[in-house]
Parts: C-alpha cells; structure tokens; sequence
C-alpha cells in the first residue's frame, strides 16, 4: 500500500464545472488529513500548505503536500513522501513540480518545469540522472494544482448529476487523461459535525491496486472553500479511507450544519 496514493485521491477533480470568480483559497491554508484501512486499522497522516515564494522572479504559489505512515504499518513499510508545486497566482497554471517519495524502499525524486507558451515538460529524473522532454496539452496542470485550479472554478449551482468530465495532467513522465463523474450532494459526518457535501466518482485503473474502475468516493464541502472532506477506495486487498482532521487559514466560513 503505498501512502502516495492519500494525495493523489485529494487532488482529484476535473475541470468542466467552472465558473466561481471568487478566490477559494490562500496563503497561509493548511489541511491535515488521517487515513485508515480497513476500517479500523490507522495508516498514515497527510498535510497540505499553501506558502507564497518566488519562481523565475514572479510570485507563485507554492504548495508543499506530505505524507507519512504511522502506527504498527511504519515498521513493516515505512513512507516518507513530498511534493510540491509552484504555480501562477492568477490563472493557477503550474511552473513547476516536484515529487520526491520512499515507499517501503522504492524511491522517486523527480522534477518537472513546464513551458505553457509552448506546450512542453521538462522533466529531470535525479536519481536516475536522465533528462527529458514531452509535449502536453495546452493549459495541463500537475498532479497538486489541479486541485487548487479546480476550487477556483467550481461551478457549484450548475452541476448536474450524473455529469461526467475530464482533465489533462501531466504526471511523472506522461500525459495522463481523467474521468470524474459527479455524484450529487450528501450530508456526512467528520470531525467537526455534520457538513454538507459534493459527492464524486473517480475513475481509476482496476488492477494490482484499485479493485475495479469506481473504487473511488470522494466528498467535498459544498461552500466556498471547497474542502476535501473525505476519500474512501476499495482496494484489491481491504479499504482505505482518508478524513480530514485538521485544518486552519480558511479564506471563507466554514458551514457545518450541526457540531458533534
């Protein structure tokens, strides 16, 4: 199981249902996520934190995303994983993308600089010491400022459900194409009370790890945050599921319908 797959779940989300003009997010917002498998069984934690920096000498974004086993998991497979994104302040468009992760010993430190103007990746395998280049699709995103990009432009008042849409993201070395379908509006309970929710499934490869295609479930707040509340998948062997568990910086009012 590796721990990489938490933030993969939490940032995926597509992009035809845009349309807000109101920021969701800033500097300063962080989440903390807990994951349990089975049910019962605690895996690992993940943080998210939105900075502001320098890139190029224009101020970006930069979102740092961490996550790390814990419990009686760790001492038979230990995860330490980190990625990052630079991206625009204004339109969200990523400049640049790191992932570097050690997962039970495997291990990936890779760097991705991507030209918009032009359409072109530019990935810089560290450990590897390779180099390469690809073309991408106009206005791609990585794997983290989707998600960013995506609360941004949610459209929440012309959802429809059962709408499926899709996104291009450039992830390690490769354009990757993703299916989301739109499950409509629930009220779940978390940590913080009862909140109402947008619902989503995700489409993913079935095989080694995913158990088939709609393994996916994932809930977000149906405000002007949009945060990501809650992602549950079935597995090949067992379940996994990751709950928010902290969070502070909001740009908007957190709504929670009734506290615990």
């Amino acid at each position: 199981m590796k721990k990489s797959l938490l933030i993969i779940l939490i940032i995926l989300f597509t992009q035809p249902f845009f349309a807000q003009s109101e920021s969701s997010f800033g500097v300063g917002e962080w989440f903390k996520f807990e994951m349990s498998y089975s049910g019962f069984l605690k895996a690992g934690e993940a943080t998210l934190t939105v900075n502001k920096a320098m890139y190029k000498n224009k101020p970006v974004y930069h979102v740092v995303g961490k996550g790390w086993t814990t419990g009686a998991i760790k001492w038979f497979f230990k995860v330490e994983d980190q990625y990052e994104s630079y991206f625009d302040m204004q339109n969200i468009m990523p400049y640049k993308f790191v992932r570097n992760i050690d997962e039970g010993g495997h291990t990936k430190n890779i760097e991705i600089d991507f030209d918009q103007v032009n359409n072109k990746a530019y990935v810089n395998n560290l450990k590897h010491n390779r180099k390469s280049e690809f073309d991408t699709q106009p206005n791609i995103q990585d794997m983290i400022s989707t998600f960013y990009y995506l609360r941004d432009n949610l459209d929440i008042k012309n959802l429809k459900e059962g709408k499926e849409v899709h996104v291009d993201m450039f992830f390690d070395e490769e354009n990757y194409g993703f299916k989301l379908r739109y499950l409509g509006k629930e009220i779940i309970d978390t940590e913080f009370g009862k909140i109402d929710a947008l619902k989503f499934r995700p489409y993913v490869m079935a095989g080694r790890v995913f158990k088939e295609e709609e393994s996916l479930t994932l809930w977000v707040s149906n405000d002007k945050n949009k945060v990501p509340l809650r992602i549950q998948a079935d597995l090949a062997v067992g379940s996994l599921r990751a709950d928010l568990e902290a969070f502070k910086g909001l740009k908007h009012p957190f709504k929670i319908i009734a506290k615990n």
